[in-house]
């Protein structure tokens, strides 16, 4: 159960920060590179999730 609540979160921060990403990448378009990065981060999260839920 313990790892089911850690990919949840997991699951949680990469749905939030990817919509920030978006928000970022989309309403200031003088920041494009911004908004790609924090997108980029959440695809970290997923990929964290991706290995727990089928590595472990």
């Amino acid at each position: 159960m313990e790892r089911e609540n850690i990919r949840a979160i997991l699951n949680t921060l990469f749905l939030i920060i990817a919509v920030i990403g978006l928000l970022v990448y989309f309403c200031y378009p003088s920041h494009h590179i911004y908004g790609i990065s924090i997108i980029a981060v959440a695809m970290v999260l997923k990929i964290a999730e991706f290995f727990i839920r089928f590595m472990l």
